[in-house]
């Protein structure tokens, strides 16, 4: 709602909550209590870590905004290309992908599986760069995500923007929660912290629903512990989106493609 109608009218609050909670219980039944992304997060982040939020926040807001104006971008850009007809351009993104994925199929994986090995650092330990590794490794995977990202929606086959966001921002946390380490500011028992910090503000700052987004990390991690640094971090990055002049992508979306909200 939030993300979609900008509104919380009672009739479709009450309407939502109805079919997510009956949706809720018959997943509890089949699959269990257990999330299918859990995430958790013990213990609260240090107080002498907190200045740190706020340019996290900064720097998340900006590249939020730099996904917004690339996505949006690439669908005229390849209206442009005419020696490839429209309906047959999705051969772009398949041909660049396919060396990568002979490289190292583990940077196309799936969603769940790739933000979990994040999470559990088990992802940097396939990789070997030397000194460098703690930061290279986060950087590269998050630029091939988010080329391909960019790439499947400006071919019209796009792979979705709720799952590449979540994954984006966890890349962004490991890249961030990593700098905070080998600085000394915070130890690696806070690393999960982090992650979850920025998942939270990148995909509140690009959807523009702060609330949906700590409300949705919330459920994974399991706990209220983290709700503070998420709320000072996820407002910070959705305002400096806001002074940039992003607009909640969802709508952004839409108007692109013509489409006349009644």
């Amino acid at each position: 709602m939030e993300e979609i109608t900008f509104k919380f009218k009672a009739v479709n609050v009450i309407s939502a909550l109805i079919a997510s909670f009956s949706a809720d219980l018959v997943t509890l039944l089949f699959f269990g209590t257990k999330p299918c992304l859990f995430l958790p997060v013990h213990g609260n982040l240090p107080l002498n870590a907190y200045w740190t939020l706020p340019l996290i926040g900064i720097v998340l807001g900006f590249l939020a905004y730099v996904y917004q104006f690339v996505i949006l971008s690439l669908r005229p850009l390849f209206a442009k290309i005419k020696f490839i007809p429209r309906k047959y351009q999705n051969i772009i993104p398949l041909l660049l992908i396919i060396p990568i994925g002979l490289w190292n199929a583990r940077l196309l994986g799936g969603s769940h599986v790739l933000i979990t090995s994040l999470f559990n650092q088990e992802f940097e330990a396939k990789f070997s760069t030397g000194s460098l590794t703690f930061i290279l490794v986060p950087i590269v995977i998050f630029l091939v995500r988010f080329a391909f990202s960019m790439l499947s929606y400006g071919s019209s086959v796009p792979g979705g923007i709720f799952m590449p966001i979540l994954v984006l921002g966890a890349l962004l946390g490991v890249i961030f929660a990593n700098l905070l380490i080998h600085n000394g500011i915070i130890t690696s028992t806070y690393y999960p912290h982090i992650i979850i910090i920025s998942m939270a503000a990148y995909f509140g700052a690009i959807e523009k629903a702060p609330i949906t987004a700590i409300i949705l990390l919330t459920e994974m991690v399991g706990s209220i512990h983290q709700v503070l640094p998420m709320v000072i971090t996820v407002f910070i990055a959705y305002y400096v989106l806001d002074l940039l002049g992003g607009r909640p992508i969802y709508e952004a979306l839409r108007i692109q493609m013509n489409f006349k909200q009644k």
